[in-house]
């Protein structure tokens, strides 16, 4: 696909992803500690901890489509500012979390700060970059948001150990806070026209996509569930540095493979996105071994690293400019629930045979989603394919011709 000159590194799409990166390092810090802070606190069991973290995402996924909607309507920049604002104050406010059910309500509050920040957020970033040049904005926004996951535990472990889980909070609601601040900096992008009355709360073009993205992630729930338990049964005990080397690989594959979903197009794209899942997942099962685990979590960096840009940049295509938040909002809540059912599906299949079992499940639903792509149910997968097919057989004209 011929690339577009269009400059849309401006100082606007630094500042949102700026601010981006800091409120996912919010999140990261904060959510390190609170198992544990849960379990020791509210001396409840895992059941506890459980609803105490996943109420948090309970809110984002209930909020998600109507903060698309909000997007639309109100525009982009009040979703940004709110999300991170909400955050912050709920989290600092775990400090007087004098209960359990107080401390969930915090964390069902902060789950609609999260819906709103991140739908704003992401859709602002796409209305700054050419449609041509999508994918490879996506890849970048996505760096800021998985470097804040990623380093953001270790923020809050360190903070936790010097200072005790209120320094925690305390820190958090600061980064959530400076990530409203620089929201603050940024200029609105929703664009003039307001969407029709009478559209469906989940808007139609990002169903498809959403569903293959959930497909493919369940393998990711399985893998980070699961992944510590499975390494004694093979003799490793500490499984650290396959998460350190599944992080980094997808960093890097991210930042230097930027342009590969505008020049791969959604069908191959996302082929290797959803295969490579599929495949990471039967090498670790069938290989149960240091070596096969290495293989397969660098595989299966590939495949999560192309999953979600692909996907998403498919679910943008021929959407018009003011329904871009709703279909934002539609699609990344089939990310949520593929964490929290994702979960739950591969722990009933581990229960009923063994964690190699899990990770062979995980292989089946990204087969799935393979299968739901090429199917040609999503008519947009097969005209992109022609249409990138088309441009690289053009020869981009050489600069003053």
């Amino acid at each position: 696909m011929a690339r577009s000159r269009e400059r849309f590194l401006t100082p606007q799409f630094i500042l949102v992803t700026a601010s981006g990166g800091l409120y996912f390092i919010a999140l990261g810090t904060s959510i390190a500690v609170l198992p544990v802070f849960a379990k020791h606190t509210y001396h409840t069991g895992d059941v506890g901890v459980g609803v105490a973290v996943g109420a948090f995402a309970v809110g984002a996924v209930l909020l998600r489509p109507f903060a698309g909607r909000l997007g639309d309507r109100m525009g982009r920049r009040p979703l940004v500012i709110g999300g991170a604002a909400i955050v912050s104050v709920t989290t600092l406010a775990y400090v007087w979390a004098t209960s359990l059910p107080l401390l969930v309500a915090f964390r069902l509050l902060g789950g609609i700060g999260e819906a709103a920040f991140f739908v704003g957020a992401a859709t602002m970033i796409t209305d700054l970059a050419p449609i041509e040049r999508r994918g490879e904005a996506i890849s970048y926004w996505s760096v800021a948001v998985y470097s804040g996951l990623a380093f953001g535990p270790s923020i809050g472990e360190a903070i936790d150990s010097a200072w005790g889980s209120n320094a925690v909070w305390i820190v958090a609601a600061g980064f959530a806070g400076l990530a409203a601040l620089l929201a603050l900096m940024t200029r609105e992008t929703r664009p003039d026209r307001i969407p029709p009355k009478g559209l469906p709360l989940m808007h139609r073009s990002a169903i498809l996509p959403g569903i293959m993205l959930f497909l493919g992630l369940i393998a990711l729930a399985g893998y980070t569930e699961f992944l510590k338990l499975y390494g004694r049964t093979i003799g490793v005990h500490d499984v650290g540095g396959f998460f350190l080397l599944y992080g980094l690989l997808v960093l890097v594959i991210r930042i230097f493979g930027a342009r590969l979903p505008d020049s791969l197009g959604p069908l191959r794209g996302g082929t290797l996105a959803l295969g490579g899942a599929a495949s990471a997942m039967l090498i670790i099962a069938v290989f149960p071994s240091v070596p096969g685990l290495i293989v397969g979590t660098a595989v299966f960096a590939f495949g999560m690293s192309m999953m979600y840009t692909n996907l998403m940049t498919l679910a943008l295509m021929g959407v018009d400019e003011s329904q871009r938040a709703s279909v934002v909002g539609t699609f990344s809540t089939f990310f949520d629930l593929s964490q929290g059912l994702g979960s739950l599906i591969v722990g009933v299949v581990v229960a009923a045979s063994t964690y190699r079992g899990g990770f062979v499940a995980g292989a089946v639903f990204a087969l799935a989603g393979l299968a739901l792509l090429w199917s040609g149910i999503d008519p947009r997968v097969r005209e992109a394919h022609v249409a990138t097919r088309a441009n690289e057989e053009i020869p981009e004209p050489e600069p003053g011709t």
